[in-house]
Formats: structure tokens, sequence, C-alpha cells
């Protein structure tokens, strides 16, 4: 049986982002190039990914029960209590003059308390992972804050969807809206549901709308509005679309409609 060879060492890290959906759509395009052509960083994320999967078997959660819950909140609350009543005597006596006598008692009391939060937050999650729309929210604000809304800048459909060729291994269909109002602005690749995705972005009066396109696969739902934001997701022509816009609704539905029409 041959051997597997070990991971690259500066990329052992990456892999876990790049499993998690923690890497930003350039360093995941990168690592993604890379296991096709390293064996062991290859073998090394498979298995990190088979260890994801098997963790969200539901026989090896354990949800708490609200007794159980409501027994740490209270083993919290009684921790804090009791540090606050073993300082303040020494507070009005003038703890400072001897300080050991204090100390252990507040460091036992806070580890304690830290360690009933951290099992409270441990039972309390359900998944790990973000959803969809979260991801969907995430890329939109990244674009948004980090100044980075376009990779390439142009109003031109026949400059920003060439521009996709070869950075995909789908050619994402670029339209220009600005008959309808929402003029093109540009494209950039992002990173959503662990694969890269086009982004194409639009405006209407000063308002940002990214729609992401990817090719069509088990299509999840996603609300209408997420952390403030409004989306719309739709499935067409062989791609799943997502808009995303703190445009009100009625005008993100006008987008879509204006898209769809172009896409016919």
């Amino acid at each position: 049986m041959n051997a597997v060879s070990p991971p690259c060492p500066e990329r052992e890290l990456l892999l876990h982002g790049l499993a998690d959906g923690e890497l930003d759509a350039a360093n995941a395009l990168t690592m993604e190039e890379h296991l096709r052509s390293c064996s062991g960083c290859e073998a090394t994320y498979s298995d990190i990914m088979r260890q994801k999967e098997l963790f969200k078997n539901a026989g090896l959660r354990f949800n708490a029960s609200p007794a159980l819950r409501d027994r740490i909140r209270g083993a919290i609350a009684a921790e804090n209590e009791e540090e606050t009543m073993q300082a303040e005597p020494l507070l009005k006596s003038g703890w400072r003059t001897s300080p050991r006598s204090w100390f252990p008692q507040a460091g036992i009391a806070f580890s304690a308390a830290a360690l009933a939060a951290s099992l409270l937050l441990f039972i309390s999650s359900e998944n790990l992972a973000p959803s969809l729309d979260d991801e969907l929210v995430a890329g939109h604000v990244r674009s948004l804050l980090a100044s980075h809304l376009t990779d390439v800048p142009s109003s031109d459909q026949h400059t920003v969807k060439p521009w996709f060729l070869g950075k995909l291994d789908f050619a994402p269909p670029v339209v220009d809206l600005s008959k309808k109002d929402f003029p093109l602005i540009g494209g950039r690749l992002d990173y959503i549901g662990g694969r890269v995705v086009a982004a194409i972005v639009y405006k209407r009066h000063g308002h940002v709308i990214n729609l992401f396109v990817w090719p069509a696969g088990k299509q999840q739902a996603v609300p209408e509005t997420a952390e403030g934001y409004h989306l719309l997701s739709w499935t067409r022509g062989g791609f799943s679309y997502a808009a995303v816009s703190d445009l009100n609704p009625d005008e993100l539905r006008e987008f879509k409609s204006a898209l769809e029409e172009s896409l016919a």
C-alpha cells in the first residue's frame, strides 16, 4: 500500500479555513488549485471534510434539555453571587493590603463561571456551520466594508463576462440592465456555500445589489430578510441566483424581473 504524503506545512491551517468557509475568494481559489496538484493536501482535506460530515450525525450530538440549561445558568449566577460576596468584605476592609487572600478565591469563581458558560455555549449549538443566507449577507457586507466591491469595474457586460473565463468552472450570465435603471458596476469572485462563485454588481439610486451566481444544485431555502438586508434566491437555466441588497423588497423583485426578462 502506498503511503499518503503529508500535507504542506505552510498550508495545513489553510486547509481547515477552506473546509470551514473562512477564506476569502482569492485564497480559496488558490487552495482549490493547489489541491489538484498536491496529493498530501488533497488527502488531508478529504479527511477534514469526512470528519465534518461525521459530526453532523445526530447520534454524535448532545442536545441539552431545558432543565440542564437552567441548572447551568443557575450555577453561573451562583458563582457570580459568591464572588461578589467574597469580594465585598475584603474591599471594605482594605483588601489591597492582603491581595493574596482575595485573588485565589476570585480566580476559582471566575474559572468555574467561565467553564459553565463555555459548556452552555457548546451544548446549545445545533450547527456551527453558517447558513446560506448568513454567507450571502456576509459576502455582501464584506464587499462594502473592505472597499472590494469589484475585481473588474466596468459597466460593459462584454468586459465583465469574459473576465470570469478561466477563473470559474462555469460561465455566469452577465447582462446590462441600465435601461431598467439597474446599471452594471462590475464583477468579482466570492466564496459562498463552500465554493467560488460569481458576484455581479449592480446599483439602484446609490444602493448596491450583489447578484451571486453559481451552478444549480440542491437549492437551500433562503429567507427574504437577514441581518437587515433583503434577499431573493431562485434557479434558472442551470444556475442558482441570489440577490442581496438594502433596497426595499419591491425594487429588489423589480430587479429580478428585469434580469429574467433580459435572460429570456
